[in-house]
């Protein structure tokens, strides 16, 4: 009997956005559970670790985007075709993390008040750490010669992870992929992959 997975997170696509990709990549049927953030506090104390996403599967449950992630790159083949792609695609992930963390300095609810730091850490943003971040991605893929994607010739999750985030700072950072064209390339690419591409048509409308 095949396993039931139900996924949990609040109703926008932000973290969990990847785990949906890559389930609908590996046309798993799944319960897409969505809490409404006045809810959250009524519940929070009942799941592990007091935060989502979380991934049930039979009796078992599993924490942390990144971890989700990987799980269940393991079990589609998205996770690379050796252990030094799979180390580079964790390695890609642990960067992009940190990089969604710089963001939030700027943008967004927890953002810097103070408008007088929030304008010196939005110079150094734009001046240095997204040119140096998108720079190393995009570096990443020239590496790989003809194939569009991060790590080697073939698709992994990073690849569908960037896609989504990439997605969201081409709002955030207008025209940012225009001086990055193997970034914007990959975006495509990822986005016409026919599951993806049919997930991303009847997904539920959220702003983020």
């Amino acid at each position: 009997m095949a396993e039931k997975y139900k996924l949990t997170y609040f109703n926008v696509k932000a973290v969990a956005e990847p785990i949906r990709l890559i389930l609908a990549y590996g046309g798993v049927q799944y319960e897409d559970n969505r809490i409404e953030q006045e809810d959250w506090p009524a519940v929070k104390n009942t799941f592990p670790w007091g935060q989502l996403p979380v991934l049930q599967f039979g009796d078992r449950t599993l924490s942390q985007s990144n971890t989700i992630c990987r799980f269940l790159g393991r079990k589609f083949n998205l996770n690379g075709s050796n252990d030094w792609e799979a180390a580079r695609v964790d390695e890609l992930a642990d960067a992009l993390t940190d990089f969604r963390l710089e963001i939030k300095k700027i943008y967004g609810e927890s953002a810097e008040k103070d408008e007088v730091k929030k304008a010196e850490l939005t110079a150094n943003f734009l001046s240095n750490i997204a040119p140096r971040f998108f720079g190393n991605l995009e570096s990443s893929i020239a590496k790989n010669g003809d194939s569009p994607y991060l790590v080697g010739k073939n698709l992994t999750w990073i690849d569908l992870q960037a896609a989504h985030y990439l997605d969201i700072f081409d709002t955030i950072i207008p025209n940012v992929l225009d001086t990055f064209p193997k970034l914007g390339k990959l975006k495509t690419t990822v986005y016409k992959i026919p599951k993806i591409a049919e997930w991303i048509e009847k997904r539920p409308k959220t702003n983020i």
